[in-house]
């Protein structure tokens, strides 16, 4: 214990090092750099956020220092806070992500809400006794697919993805919110483990890669160089895996089942010129973000 009080730096506190950071992050334009600041001096004295202003003016060992320096470089090298920390906040739930996985998006709760609305219309008093089912393709970290469990227990939740680390990083949130008995986590391809017509889902979502191969170079450093290419590249044109699922799905969805979507937000045309081609949906819709951008597509099967 002494040996650790005699490395205490007076010159730095919580407060000091906050606002470095901030203007060094400011510098380097990162963006929400006050906030970035204050995630990544949470983690590295492992304290809440809240915590650094209960105590901004605690002095900090130097090995405390280190380990936040660190943090900052990396940053500085743009990678993303999520993959920095592990983990990532969705639909009010924390989440563990890897660089194996696509970090969470705010604007993919829009799916959430899409499939929870759904599923509150399609309720009945006999609900309990015939649980739906929904399968999620693509899962990644499991956000999407554990917040609806969490959110309609008395559902049957599968989930897909064909990397294994992408699957073993949702089956550890599974395990993390206690949903690992509520969701069944299949590391295959999209619909392989199912046999058409004899697996019948009332609802089929997906946030499939739909960013065209060209463009990918061109993302944000903290998205081309960190986020897996598997989990964005949609093909030459970003409707490849798109495609894929609405020529698929029906095969796999009971009458009236629901089949939603993310999409890119110039893609709402496209998406609903191959739904029509398909002819085996009705009901195409799609739903807005509060940016006012094109964000879900919902379709039934006829």
């Amino acid at each position: 214990m002494q040996n650790r009080q005699a490395s205490i730096d007076a010159k730095w506190t919580i407060i000091k090092l906050l606002k470095w950071a901030t203007s060094y992050f400011n510098t380097h334009d990162i963006e929400r750099p006050r906030a970035e600041a204050e995630i990544l001096l949470s983690h590295a004295l492992k304290l809440q956020r809240i915590d650094l202003y209960l105590r901004y003016d605690q002095p900090l060992y130097d090995e405390d220092l280190k380990r936040f320096k660190g943090l900052v470089k990396r940053r500085i090298k743009r990678e993303p806070v999520a993959y920095i920390v592990g983990v990532k906040e969705f639909w009010s739930m924390d989440f563990a992500v890897t660089k194996d996985v696509l970090i969470p998006r705010p604007e993919t709760e829009f799916l959430v809400e899409a499939a929870l609305d759904l599923l509150l219309v399609g309720s009945s008093s006999d609900s309990i006794l015939m649980p739906k089912r929904i399968l999620e393709l693509g899962t990644g970290s499991g956000a999407v697919i554990l917040a609806l469990a969490s959110m309609r227990p008395g559902h049957r939740f599968f989930a897909t993805d064909r990397m294994w680390a992408a699957a073993r990083t949702a089956r550890k949130n599974a395990v993390r919110h206690g949903l690992e008995n509520n969701v069944a986590l299949i590391c295959a391809d999209w619909f392989s483990p199912f046999v058409p017509k004899q697996c019948a889902f009332d609802m089929i979502l997906s946030n499939p890669p739909y960013v065209p191969s060209r463009l990918i170079g061109g993302l944000q450093p903290e998205i081309a160089g960190y986020e897996p290419a598997s989990a964005l590249d949609g093909g030459e044109d970003g409707l490849s895996c798109l495609n894929h699922i609405i020529g698929h799905a029906h095969l796999y969805l009971r009458s009236k089942g629901a089949l939603l979507l993310e999409i890119g937000d110039d893609q709402k045309n496209d998406v609903e010129r191959i739904a029509d081609g398909c002819g085996a949906y009705e009901h195409i819709a799609c739903i807005k973000d509060y940016s006012g951008y094109d964000r879900v597509v919902q379709m039934r099967k006829k």
